[in-house]
């Protein structure tokens, strides 16, 4: 009785389960996050104003776009709304200002990384540009710190 299967067409059956590896990432964000293949939003950010909230920046880790506000999930910057101290204050108003720098320089990835909601209904994105975390770029220039699960304190 002839096999059912060749050696050839075994050995493609199994070079066809095989599990394919990624290429790492340029940057530390987790194998299992899936990476955007084209950098494909884009918008033109301002400070969020008293007005209806679209496409605006609130502080250096939270953003409107197109009507969902987002937090930035890997990294926590200094509070402008309730400041612990004068020096959180202004570290948290020069976050803003570069935060809405770095939206406005081009077209830009919202990848999932963990949940996808906060406790308070904000979508966490991480926010990437040509494989780049725009949040760690943020803590490079020592205006985030990278996300520990809770705030940090930027009194000290």
């Amino acid at each position: 009785m002839p096999p059912l299967v060749t050696a050839s067409a075994a050995a493609l059956l199994l070079c066809a389960a095989a599990p394919t590896i990624a290429a790492p990432t340029p940057f530390a964000m987790p194998a299992e996050t899936a990476m955007p293949r084209v950098d494909d939003e884009a918008a033109r950010f301002a400070l969020c104003g008293a007005d209806k909230r679209v496409t605006c920046v609130v502080d250096g880790d939270t953003f409107w776009y197109q009507g969902t506000k987002i937090r930035i999930a890997d990294i926590n910057a200094p509070e402008v709304s309730h400041p612990g101290c004068p020096q959180e204050a202004q570290l948290g108003a020069k976050a803003t200002q570069r935060l809405t720098q770095l939206l406005n320089a081009g077209h830009f990835s919202l990848v999932t990384q963990g949940r996808p909601v906060d406790r308070y209904g904000r979508a966490l994105r991480v926010v990437v540009r040509q494989g780049q975390s725009l949040g760690a770029t943020l803590e490079a220039e020592g205006l985030a710190e990278h996300w520990q699960g809770r705030r940090g304190n930027w009194c000290r």
